[in-house]
């Protein structure tokens, strides 16, 4: 069979499911065995549990990406964003960066669209509001912080300065909670060596989740724990709070006093890919893509899907009803199995269930700290941390990107951390525009 007559394997999607399923069919799959093709927005893979660490000038940012072309070198990737699905026509749309859209047509499908902030219709959060999902907000995130305490060290207006030095992060999951713990600890380090101008109880840390707890994927004792840990840092936990409004930057929580703020973070969970909605593949009734055990999606012998925007049945729990959780975890082993189901289809073998029992959860809440629930044993403190550091190097993908993030502790541990602003770059282009509008 040549290349052109092969069947055409459409992956949607190039995070970590999409990625790791395109590398492993690569790896198994002949170039007359099949033709595989991956549909991305973003040229790269981010591996999202070192976003935290990028922000805070920990990783090197653009370690925690991997660039798709240079990994799948036998995959045709397409730069632009799937817009609708009619898998009864085997046929998606496809926006590309610039151009008109296309159709491209297929034999086999792969749905791993992964998930986007789940938001809410709260005033003033689409035009405040920042995420915490990909490398870019990662990178603006630490720019903005760090350009916060400039502005604050340099204004004589204490409104302004109060504002700026107010932080709120909406949501105490992973994202929330490791994101708030790593700039904290970022800013106070930044504010003790390079602004004596910034009194140490100046800066006022805020997290606000609408449960009872945070952290909830590592138990119920280390989120006590965790909320002890950062309240000793003077941040403010505020638990059984929901944000009601934050327009111009005034956050109105349902508890307290409004306050002004300058930096507004919402990682308050994530929903499956919205564009599922504009297809005809079936799903449950939070939007995701009804799969079997195999990772096939129900009713279909050509379509598969797996990860965040997949309700994949967890075979290990007491629940017949209960799915995996949409975490890296899972996401790391069923990309793998999905290439090991969809190559043993092609060659006429029967796939696998998958099956895997959650084996706990690890949190870092910036330098030398963390928590850690797994396999029973609860751990805290630098042993948590470490923990931490290991497992996330160990899955991160690629030895040339496992090598960089080393490189780049190692390099931590030696020299101070780097908090120079690049904030400016959000408008290059500013200081030339002056210089030509100036009248000479």
């Amino acid at each position: 069979m040549t290349q052109e007559n092969a069947p055409h394997i459409l992956i949607l999607g190039g995070g970590y499911v999409g990625m790791y399923t395109a590398l492993g069919l690569q790896k198994k799959l002949g170039p007359g065995q099949a033709r595989i093709t991956v549909v991305d927005p973003r040229s790269y893979m981010t591996y999202q549990p070192f976003l935290p660490e990028a922000s805070a000038g920990s990783l090197e940012p653009r370690h925690v990406v991997v660039p798709l072309r240079r990994v799948l070198r036998r995959c045709h990737v397409i730069t632009g964003r799937v817009t609708s699905i009619a898998h009864a026509d085997k046929r998606v749309t496809v926006a590309p960066e610039e151009g008109e859209p296309y159709e491209l047509t297929y034999d086999t499908l792969v749905l791993a669209l992964g998930s986007i902030p789940r938001t809410l219709p709260i005033p003033g959060l689409a035009d405040n509001g920042i995420g915490f999902k990909q490398v870019e907000e990662a990178i603006a995130l630490r720019n903005h912080v760090l350009d916060r305490l400039d502005i604050a060290a340099s204004t004589t207006d204490e409104h302004a300065r109060r504002r700026a030095l107010t932080f709120v992060f909406v949501g105490g999951g992973f994202a929330g909670a490791e994101a708030l713990g790593e700039l904290e600890n970022m800013a106070q380090y930044a504010r003790k060596r390079y602004y004596p101008q910034i009194g140490a109880r100046e800066m006022r840390w805020v997290l606000v989740d609408a449960a009872d707890h945070i952290l909830p994927e590592v138990g119920a004792e280390m989120g006590v724990y965790t909320v002890e840990e950062l309240s000793k840092r003077g941040i403010e936990i505020r638990l059984k709070t929901f944000l009601e409004s934050c327009e111009n930057g005034h956050v109105v929580l349902s508890k307290g006093r409004p306050f002004d703020a300058d930096t507004i973070v919402w990682t308050a969970g994530v929903k499956a890919n919205p564009v599922l909605t504009e297809s005809d593949v079936p799903l449950d009734g939070r939007g995701r893509v009804s799969c079997t055990p195999e990772l096939r999606v129900t009713g279909l012998d050509d379509a598969w899907s797996a990860g965040d925007n997949a309700a994949v049945p967890d075979l290990t729990a007491d629940d017949p009803d209960a799915v995996c959780a949409p975490n890296a975890q899972h996401a790391v082993r069923q990309a793998k199995l999905l290439a090991k189901n969809i190559a043993a289809t092609l060659k006429g073998k029967q796939p696998k269930a998958y099956r895997h029992k959650y084996v706990g959860s690890v949190a870092s809440l910036g330098l030398y700290r963390g928590v850690a629930h797994v396999y029973g044993v609860k751990v805290k403190g630098f042993p948590a941390w470490f923990m931490h550091r290991t497992y996330h190097m160990s899955k991160m993908p690629t030895f040339n990107r496992k090598a960089r993030v080393v490189v780049d502790w190692t390099m931590a541990l030696l020299f101070r951390r780097e908090v120079v602003t690049l904030g400016r770059m959000r408008m290059p282009r500013e200081e030339f525009r002056r210089a030509a509008t100036t009248k000479h």
